[in-house]
């Protein structure tokens, strides 16, 4: 197939968690045989935000590290019908404007010949739905949801059977174990503070724990407050700044254990979803202990990583895992034979053309679907 695909950023990462995933399907997609064309907008946030951090060498290791993925930028003066001509499948993600997901929309409508999936790997199907509400998906042939809670509230929306569980998973070309680096640290955490979102959780499971049990450890990424970097500094953490997506499997391999600190939303509106941190951190063979959240979907066995109910729960875990090596290595296998069983990027692509063999095969696939701000 051509695979055209559209993302807000490919060769950014800043602020920009979706790219890892986005990456690793095309890489994957490239590798069996089809021909993947990557479209970016030229003034993406993410991009922009890089490029302000003078960031230009991260920027441009990408098109080296995706060798025969065709990247293009593009501004308001882009040919769709040059952009879309001669694709076979067209995903558009969901951190697109409403403008360019109409346009792709429309000349699927009226005739174009290529699959067309929009991929959704936000919450603000829950927390926000006037934003995805204005998204004209009339003319869309699925959606690709990165979680069965999330399918649901599609199919709720009357996508039937056209929506489709499709969770994130480790590109493991670049997340792997680095067993020549020195494990000079206790404990890395990698994640942005954001918002708001999960500043009390991280104070509990991260900031508290590494405080009180006096962890050696850093952290890295963007959107720090000045008083959360005083909060991190106080516990004696180091602040790594941005850490690009390529370059995390050395700061895994530096720590002896990492953790999951999931936003809010997705642990009270969405659970089974993971953040992308769960699958690169296994895969890069690091011991993982998770803040509370529901795997409902069964993605871990048991023993692939830890769970703490509570900050308390959180100290004592990782005083076992820093204390136990018997304990830490069995983690450390279980999470990587879970990651290259079930969890790579290349799963995820041979499932997406499966998806889109079903779609073509389908006896009304070319029946329009029900825009998503109507009443079910």
């Amino acid at each position: 197939m051509k695979c055209v695909l559209f993302y807000h950023a490919f060769t950014s990462c800043w602020n920009n968690g979706n790219a890892h995933f986005l990456r690793g399907y095309a890489r994957e997609l490239h590798a069996l045989g089809h021909e993947v064309v990557v479209f970016e907008p030229v003034d993406g946030w993410s991009r922009l935000n890089a490029i302000r951090e003078s960031a230009s060498q991260a920027l441009q290791d990408i098109r080296r590290l995706f060798p025969g993925i065709s990247i293009r930028r593009y501004d308001a003066s882009l040919d769709f019908d040059e952009a879309l001509d001669g694709a076979d499948l067209v995903v558009v993600h969901e951190w697109n404007s409403p403008d360019v997901i109409g346009q792709i929309g429309y000349r699927r409508a009226h005739g174009a010949p290529f699959t067309l999936l929009f991929h959704d790997t936000h919450h603000r199907a829950v927390t926000a739905p006037d934003e995805l509400a204005q998204f004209d998906l009339d003319a869309f042939d699925g959606v690709l949801a990165f979680g069965e809670v999330l399918r649901q509230i599609y199919m709720n929306l009357g996508w039937a059977d056209r929506a489709y569980t499709w969770h994130e998973a480790a590109d493991t070309a670049m997340y792997h174990p680095l067993p020549h680096i020195e494990r000079t640290d206790d404990l890395v955490w990698i994640g942005n503070w954001g918002d708001g979102e999960r500043s009390a959780e991280l104070n509990e499971f991260l900031v508290e724990p590494v405080a009180e049990l006096k962890l050696s450890a850093s952290v890295y990424g963007v959107r720090y407050s000045d008083a959360a970097l005083q909060t991190i500094q106080a516990a004696g953490i180091r602040y790594g700044g941005w850490l690009p997506a390529h370059w995390a499997s050395v700061a895994f391999a530096g720590a002896r254990a990492t953790v999951h600190v999931p936003r809010g939303p997705y642990v009270r509106s969405l659970p089974g979803i993971p953040t992308i941190r769960v699958f690169e951190a296994l895969a890069c063979g690091i011991p993982l202990i998770s803040a509370p959240w529901s795997d409902v979907e069964g993605l871990f066995p048991d023993g692939a990583y830890l769970q703490a109910a509570s900050g308390e729960e959180m100290k004592r875990a990782l005083r076992s895992v820093l204390d136990d090596r018997e304990m830490s290595a069995a983690m450390l296998a279980a999470g990587l034979r879970t990651i290259r069983e079930r969890h790579t990027c290349r799963h995820r692509a041979q499932q997406l053309v499966g998806i889109v063999e079903a779609i073509r095969t389908s006896a009304d696939s070319s029946r329009p679907l029900r825009y998503i701000g109507a009443s079910a």
